[in-house]
């Protein structure tokens, strides 16, 4: 990833995290078991036991599809390339597409039944996953895990959400994941305060929304950064930066709200096991009153309802005085560079969840596997199958992890030695080894391409600063400031990782953007006082009625029923 933004969070790594600082065809086939696969060749002269290496005895070649990063040099040549073809005697044969094309070459691939044995990394929505098993384009895996794949049954026992994260409603598990477990995604929605500015106004930290809004408003009219000017911007956000949204995290405090960027949030809730609609509730009502109070005050940014992420970037960086009291993001560095160059940035500290009027106190969870990578077709020999699980199997271990990752041993990294301490501060496994040089092209390693088992505990084994504010250290602060939202974790947001019924996800699709677009338009429009919020409300509630709203919330529930 090369700019701040979610998706480079998301799949954010160790190292990317350091280098960031410092800068269908086929007939229906929808039963729940794949025979082929079951009965395929486990022939003695061609495999060897599962569990040792190589893979096959005799040279094999399989076709995969897989995007070509730009930063990565040649993946004919590149060094985890050849180490995995000499691990497993497993040739691949590319079939590479720019990583920008990826989703349009792909669409076009499988349409026109041009692909090849293997997708490698697909990025594979849930539909994809439904509609290409269905129709008997990918082929289920269940069996061929359950045979030869066992350092992936063992991820799926251990990590409980992966498994029902992957699983179709029909039982079968079309494509594998690249599980890249981040602490500090799955508590997104934070709000960043100007630590020195409560200092110097000898405020302690607020812990509800009354006390937050008294911190705004000293915030406003007390001249914290000093130059004697009112400048000041209580509270900022962008909706385009991740967890931007200016309302969100406060919404929280009063019901539950999950947008986490422009173009996600369900505005669902689930209690008890039964699903429910947030935007038209009192609670939410409430919601919108209080952040409409601080609006009319001058304690929100105007300019926090039509600004993007680079606005933010030029206001936090300002050569002349800081002016940003508060912000809501998941990271700090949308607004101030987290380096020595730009020390501003260690004034900022996270706000745990406030509690609001009615004693609501919560932080959004969104943790799971949205969509998967590896998908094997029925281009496939009954052979290849088996290879290319058990390969894909060998990726989901740490020996190929370190290695795709960091490249080889002496080079990109080195065991820890003694004294040398993980994110968890406890001693470490692995250490970086660095030559202080930001390269932009690289052949020695797949970075984080195709299936792969990045867990909290493979992050926390890398040797790392202990101080969270030095340079080099910015994942640890993530990690520990994060630490705050645990103790309050929803247990009301809707998981991400659920599949819509095939039959349902076009209209879903449909009616997730029509209303989520309705409620946030309103949303800006209620809070910056240009709709009246206790004359219109029942027009609005209204309104959503129009957009099939039962709808919407039968088949979400429909999903939740059938997970």
């Amino acid at each position: 990833m090369k700019t701040w933004k979610k998706s480079f969070s998301c799949v954010l790594g160790a190292a990317l995290c350091l280098s960031f600082v410092l800068s269908a065809c086929s007939g229906d086939s929808s039963t729940t078991t794949n025979t082929s696969s079951a009965s395929a060749p486990e022939a003695s002269d061609v495999f060897t036991p599962v569990g040792e290496y190589p893979i096959v005895k005799t040279p094999m070649t399989i076709k995969m599809f897989a995007p070509q990063y730009a930063v990565i040099e040649n993946m004919e040549t590149n060094t985890f390339t050849k180490y995995l073809q000499d691990k497993t005697n497993i040739h691949i044969k590319w079939d590479l597409v720019p990583e920008k094309a990826l989703n349009d070459r792909k669409q076009l691939m499988l349409a026109s039944g041009d692909y090849p044995e293997v997708i490698l990394h697909g990025s594979l929505t849930k539909e994809e996953q439904m509609k290409y098993g269905k129709e008997g384009v990918f082929i289920p895996l269940n069996d061929l895990i359950d045979k030869y794949a066992p350092n992936f049954k063992k991820a799926m026992a251990e990590l409980p959400y992966l498994e029902s994260s992957i699983t179709s409603p029909d039982g079968n598990i079309y494509a594998l994941p690249q599980v890249n477990e981040c602490y500090h995604c799955n508590y997104a929605q934070k709000l960043w305060i100007n630590q020195s500015w409560l200092d110097k106004l000898g405020l302690k930290m607020p812990s509800t929304t009354d006390e937050f809004y008294e911190v705004l408003k000293a915030f406003k009219e007390n001249d914290p950064n000093g130059n004697g000017i009112k400048d000041e911007i209580p509270l900022t956000g962008a909706d385009d930066m991740w967890a931007g949204n200016v309302a969100s995290f406060l919404m929280n405090s009063f019901i539950i709200d999950d947008q986490l960027d422009k173009d996600n949030g369900t505005f669902l809730q689930v209690k008890d096991g039964k699903v429910d609609f947030v935007a038209n509730k009192e609670e939410w009502k409430q919601g919108l009153l209080y952040l409409k109070k601080l609006y009319t005050e001058g304690l929100i940014d105007p300019a926090s309802f039509t600004q993007n992420s680079d606005a933010i970037q030029q206001l936090g960086n300002r050569q002349d005085a800081n002016v940003i009291g508060s912000i809501t993001t998941a990271l700090i560095s949308y607004a101030h560079s987290p380096d020595d160059k730009h020390p501003r940035h260690k004034e900022y500290v996270t706000v745990p969840p406030l509690k609001g009027p009615n004693g609501v106190q919560q932080a959004g969870y969104f943790a799971g596997v949205s969509v998967s990578q590896m998908a094997i077709t029925n281009k496939a020999t009954d052979e290849q199958k088996i290879a290319a699980i058990r390969l894909a199997d060998y990726l989901y271990t740490e020996e190929a992890i370190v290695n795709q990752e960091r490249g080889p041993e002496g080079e990109g990294w080195r065991k820890a030695e003694e004294g040398e301490l993980g994110m968890d501060g406890k001693p470490a496994t692995y250490a970086i080894i660095s030559d202080g040089e930001t390269k932009i092209t690289y052949n020695d390693r797949w970075d984080q391409l195709g299936p792969s088992l990045r867990t909290y505990q493979y992050r926390d084994s890398w040797a790392a600063l202990q101080d969270p504010l030095a340079e080099g250290a910015y994942e640890v602060r993530l990690k520990r400031e994060s630490a705050k939202y645990e103790p309050f974790q929803s247990k009301e947001n809707y998981p991400s990782s659920v599949f819509i019924a095939l039959e349902d996800t076009q209209v879903a699709a449909q009616l997730k953007t029509s209303i989520r677009d309705y409620v946030k338009s309103n949303m800006a429009q209620f809070i910056t006082g240009s709709k009246d919020i206790e004359k219109e409300w029942d027009s609005y509630v209204k309104g959503l009625d129009g957009l099939q709203l039962g709808q919407y919330i039968e088949i979400y529930q429909k999903a939740i029923d059938t997970k």
